[in-house]
């Protein structure tokens, strides 16, 4: 009979992860966890502690510090599955899981149904040939080195990219491998991976190969269950039902996708909404009960595309299941920075950048080549993101995977203050209150048309008090709104006076602040 090891990487919420694995080895599976290095030391302990009288769980022998996009995610995978591979010698099988997973059948039946044939389950089609990436780089991915983070160092990452590619620096795929992709959620039987880890340690060239590849956790484990199993034993899908937005986003499954999630030909499914308390609940005892009467219609993926295809008319499983939920989600934080000199915002989010790791974007509502990453076109023009920004912001939330974000708004953006503080989610403002000099307000008022190079002095002399009054208006319709959690950095404040705002605005500690704070040449003109 069929024992499953579920491999589950994870990064943030201790007592969902804690619930998850003793709903998986209720029934007698196992799990090896993997909780990012990013994450506090006190959540991971948080987590041994609770499941350390549980013989069915083990954890990874290492933990590090992972990132979308690199090698990261397939060393942590790596180091799970060994983990698992050593502590449970009667799994059968190895199923890829994340925090965002939920069982949509019974252990009675997945257990049956791994039991019916002796074959892996993962998507592996021909890199090159399919037709599986849809927009952005390609053989790109391969053939030059990746050293950076693509989310958390896009200059450097594309500064990489270019200078290679201006100098021809690329590199082959290794002779003998056909390079695969798909999904990262496979489950593999016990022998093949021992296949895999045996391969690691013998092919050090196809190792040193995929660690500067991007994306590997698309190409790791689909090339080299391709290159080791034979054909008829690999079904190339995922067991894990999961679909997509228009512009390539996850779509998010809630209270009302009960009967439709188990009606799908798959046994888990992702991305289960936080807000889904109720299916949650539902799908949480489904895994250990003993019910095997599901009726298989699996329609989930045709329905939604049907659905999207014709103008998002239709009503038969509520509208949130193709994306229109308006809220950026009850359990997120929106920080914006207001700021009308948008250099000095921009040298404190780089600031925050370098001392947090909350991801923070700049003037993305104010300045069209603001640096965003490719979201279907919706990011591409300033009137698209304004008109549809509540979907765009939730799309960045998922795209880097995070439940706190970082903007900065001018302090003009008054109207999309209000939209957000409308939200369900919870914003915090900080307002950077700067001095301005004479010569500031007329290098404004050149750069947004009110001026030119041969403007006479006699006008802009007439012109400055308008714009100083314009700017402080601007600020006092920031307090006069009664926002809450409103803080104020001020230029003519200290370090010190400054650290608290800034502890406030991002929930850190004083010497965190401080340091920030204390940013070199921060209001300089």
């Amino acid at each position: 009979m069929a024992k499953i090891a579920f491999i589950l990487l994870c990064h943030k919420d201790p007592d969902a992860i804690i619930q998850q694995a003793r709903q998986l080895t209720a029934v007698g599976d196992c799990m090896s966890i993997h909780f990012d290095a990013r994450a506090p030391k006190a959540a991971f302990q948080k987590i041994q502690d609770a499941l350390a009288d549980n013989p069915n769980v083990t954890f990874a022998r290492k933990r590090i510090k992972c990132g979308w996009g690199e090698w990261s995610l397939v060393q942590a995978t790596l180091y799970a599955v060994e983990a698992a591979v050593e502590a449970f010698p009667r799994a059968t099988h190895f199923y890829m899981v994340s925090g965002d997973c939920m069982a949509v059948k019974s252990a009675r039946y997945a257990h049956d149904f791994l039991d019916a044939e002796d074959v892996d389950y993962i998507e592996s089609f021909d890199y090159f040939e399919s037709d599986w990436i849809k927009t952005g780089m390609k053989e790109e991915r391969l053939i030059y080195r990746h050293f950076f983070n693509e989310r958390t160092q896009p200059w450097r990452f594309y500064q990489s990219f270019k200078w290679q590619e201006k100098l021809g620096l690329t590199r082959d795929i290794p002779a003998d491998i056909q390079v695969q992709i798909g999904s990262q959620w496979w489950c593999l039987r016990r022998r093949t991976i021992e296949w895999i880890l045996d391969f690691t340690k013998q092919r050090k060239d196809v190792m040193r190969f995929f660690r500067t590849t991007w994306i590997p956790d698309e190409t790791f484990f689909q090339t080299l269950v391709r290159h080791l199993v034979p054909e008829p034993e690999i079904r190339t899908r995922t067991l894990t039902f999961l679909t997509f937005s228009d512009y390539g986003m996850p779509i998010n499954f809630y209270n009302d996708h009960y009967e439709l999630l188990l009606s799908q030909d798959f046994l888990f499914a992702r991305k289960i909404s936080p807000e889904a308390k109720e299916l949650k609940k539902r799908l949480g005892v489904l895994y250990a009960s003993e019910r095997d009467d599901f009726k298989i219609s699996n329609e989930g993926r045709s329905l939604h595309k049907f659905l999207t295809g014709r103008g998002r008319i239709g009503r038969r499983f509520a509208t949130r299941f193709w994306e229109t939920e308006a809220s950026l989600g009850r359990d997120r934080e929106l920080m914006v920075v207001a700021c009308k000199k948008w250099h000095v915002a921009k040298r404190l989010v780089g600031s925050i950048k370098h001392h947090t790791n909350i991801p923070a974007i700049d003037y993305l509502f104010n300045e069209e080549d603001t640096p965003l990453p490719d979201l279907g076109g919706i990011q591409s023009t300033l009137e698209k993101r304004t008109r549809h920004r509540r979907a765009l912001m939730r799309m960045l939330y998922d795209y880097y995977d995070t439940d706190r974000l970082i903007i900065c708004l001018d302090t003009a953006s008054i109207d999309l203050l209000q939209d957000f503080y409308s939200d369900r989610s919870t914003t915090r403002l900080l307002e950077i209150d700067c001095e301005f000099t004479d010569d500031y307000l007329v290098g404004h008022a050149k750069r947004v048309g009110l001026a030119g190079e041969q403007t006479s002095e006699d006008t802009l002399r007439q012109l400055l008090p308008t714009i100083r009054y314009d700017v402080v208006y601007e600020s006092d319709r920031l307090r006069d709104s009664g926002f809450v959690n409103h803080t104020r950095l001020r230029q003519d404040h200290t370090a010190d006076e400054n650290a608290e705002p800034i502890a406030e605005f991002l929930t850190v500690g004083h010497d965190v602040a401080k340091q920030i704070a204390e940013t070199p040449y921060l209001f300089v003109d």
